[in-house]
């Protein structure tokens, strides 16, 4: 049994919360709302901390999963964030999309508090994060992320070591990047086929079952043809977020990214037109309601 702090109870925390918990381990939780820690607590059962710094006490592993570099940022490095609180010897796994820098700094903030890290995010839906068959990408100290892995192995089917802090998420946003354009390419072609007199569901059958049916094809399925029906598992405005990412990675790199570019731009213009609270696959919904009348 390891003693986890596990901070951020999201879309995708929570299941790997639950995960955690499954397999034994003792749990304090923090979450920025109180509320979702309460109520997950009482349903595993765990602990919550009141602050940060809290929940990191006393753990030998602390996990985070939050949305972006600030939230990020606070969490670790606030008054009363993760490296107030956490123990020398301890590790810290962030499991956020966030920028390689971010982890960098974020591992050497660890350091001077005596404690290692490792940069972990993942590749999966909710759905993959319920049912433990989660991709990690990792990054850190060789000796950090092996005392990890058991943990992470619990809510992931595989974890790969991929070099030094920020490679983790190097990773990620190179895995982003293709999930961005895929999502495009799909709402595109299931619009051009619906625009041509296919009916939407027949379109679907051949595109899930077709060269391009990677697993996204089939889990965002419903978001595809009925969005507004369909729950929410990873928000619009989160993926223009990534884009971003992605982009100042490229220019940093010096790799080119033309399609990267182009997905930032239509999900940007989705985005601030009303669907940035909408599931990343409602961009098929978005480009139905763009008037533009065929050619003569």
């Amino acid at each position: 049994m390891t003693r986890i702090g596990f901070l951020g109870l999201g879309r995708m925390g929570t299941p790997i919360a639950r995960n955690l918990a499954a397999a034994g381990h003792d749990l304090t939780l923090w979450n920025r709302t109180p509320a979702a820690a309460e109520a997950l607590a009482a349903d595993l059962p765990a602990r919550v901390a009141k602050t940060p710094a809290e929940a990191a006490a006393g753990a030998d592993v602390v996990i985070t999963m939050v949305a972006d570099d600030a939230a990020v940022a606070a969490v670790y490095l606030g008054e009363e964030g993760i490296t107030a609180g956490i123990r020398p010897g301890a590790v810290a796994v962030d499991m956020s999309t966030v920028a390689p820098e971010t982890s960098r700094k974020l591992a050497g903030a660890l350091q001077q508090a005596g404690a290692g890290f490792v940069d972990a995010p993942v590749s999966g839906s909710t759905a993959a994060a319920e049912s433990r068959t989660l991709i990690v990408m990792a990054g850190g100290d060789p000796a950090a992320v092996a005392r990890v892995r058991p943990v992470l192995e619990a809510t992931a089917r595989a974890v790969h070591h991929l070099g030094p802090a920020g490679s983790g998420a190097v990773m990620k946003l190179a895995v982003n990047s293709i999930v961005y354009g895929l999502n495009q390419a799909v709402s595109e072609g299931l619009l051009l086929a619906e625009r041509a007199g296919i009916d939407r569901s027949a379109a679907y059958d051949v595109i899930a079952s077709s060269a391009v049916a990677a697993p996204v094809v089939h889990y965002r399925r419903p978001v595809y043809e009925r969005p507004q029906e369909s729950p929410v598992s990873f928000r619009m405005d989160l993926g223009v977020k990534d884009l971003r990412l992605i982009l100042a990675l490229a220019e940093r790199v010096g790799a080119p990214v033309p399609q990267a570019r182009r997905n930032h731009e239509v999900l940007g213009r989705a985005a601030t037109e009303g669907f940035a609270d909408w599931d990343l696959g409602a961009v098929a919904e978005w480009l139905r309601r763009q008037d533009q009348a065929p050619e003569a």
